[in-house]
């Protein structure tokens, strides 16, 4: 049985930084009110006139020679993201421009903060079919540039980042082994972006109104991704009889610790096998498991059980449990 293996990871986190200090000087918060509800210390941010895939490219490039990988021996270039640079050409196209891929086929995929894993198990479903050998899964999101500044319940939230993998077949007991993922619209009036799109194509009404930042109902939002991230989760475990033991990492989406903590005690780990970046990055979107699978890529070993969670708008949300191979 073909198999898709993470073989390598690439990550890129822009170097300026919004603390929380600095933003209580933009809008009425405080520290100790950002780190008591959400977690978050500071922010990475991505400068004006740059896009999503100048951070994709970046964390590819690191990907393509991590792995000994020629930009042409790529066949596939999978990118997840809310966050286009343009609403045409893809993120996928400009990315792989940008990192000299020719032969590869390429398109976006945006399933918000599940992104990730979707398009992981769109990449492993190109290795399974045997027709594709070398496949990149890039994820990322430069979250500022839909942020409303003036809004203190959603502002302190987001951040900047990307981070990419390969895939490549393997026989071994290793790789992407099993997945489940879902979408349910129930929350579309709950988390959204009503300006840019075909309905509220851009105008100085949507301007004028904020309808280009990130709309958030933060209570109701918080209480699905609780119970579905931990119920994927635990359905995960139970299909393939793990027992919390048997499950060496929780990579769970970085958008609250208090989210990430439950979760984490739905499934029985303890704090010590759960992922927690969100203090220095934020929120990144479809950009936080894979940008927390290159943070701790040196401490994960090979046959590792390891379980990715998240949950985004639409709403999105799932569980991959694959084991390392490397």
């Amino acid at each position: 049985m073909i198999r898709a293996a993470i073989t390598g990871v690439g990550a890129y986190i822009p170097k300026d930084i919004l603390t929380n200090e600095e933003l209580a000087k933009i809008v009425d918060t405080t520290d100790e009110w950002i780190m008591s509800r959400v977690g978050i210390k500071e922010r990475h941010v991505l400068g004006k006139g740059l896009g999503t895939s100048v951070m994709g490219a970046e964390a590819v490039k690191e990907l393509l020679e991590k792995t000994n990988t020629k930009p042409e021996e790529v066949e596939v270039i999978i990118f997840a993201t809310t966050t286009p640079d343009f609403i045409f050409p893809s993120t996928a196209a400009m990315t792989a421009e940008a990192c000299g891929i020719k032969n590869a086929l390429g398109f976006d995929i945006q399933a918000a903060c599940s992104g990730f894993i979707y398009a992981l198990e769109i990449g492993s479903n190109f290795i399974r079919s045997g027709q594709y050998k070398k496949v990149v899964v890039v994820a990322g999101d430069k979250m500022t540039a839909i942020t409303n500044y003036k809004d203190r319940t959603t502002c302190p939230l987001f951040g900047d980042a990307a981070g990419a993998v390969m895939l490549e077949p393997t026989d071994e007991e290793v790789g992407i082994m099993d997945s489940s993922l879902h979408v349910d619209g129930v929350g579309i009036p709950h988390l959204h972006m009503r300006g840019g799109g075909s309905v509220y194509p851009a105008s100085h009404e949507t301007v004028d109104n904020d309808m280009h930042y990130v709309y958030q109902e933060g209570q109701v939002v918080f209480k699905h991704a609780v119970s579905r991230m931990a119920d994927a989760s635990v359905e995960i475990m139970e299909r393939n009889n793990l027992s919390k033991d048997d499950v060496a990492w929780l990579v769970p989406h970085q958008a609250n610790v208090r989210i990430i903590e439950a979760v984490g005690n739905r499934m029985g780990l303890s704090a010590d096998k759960v992922m927690v970046n969100i203090q220095k990055y934020g929120n990144t979107s479809s950009g936080t498991i894979p940008v927390c699978l290159y943070e701790w890529e040196s401490k994960l070993k090979k046959g590792d059980n390891v379980i990715l969670a998240a949950f985004g708008a639409g709403f999105t949300w799932g569980a991959v449990y694959l084991k390392w191979a490397y």
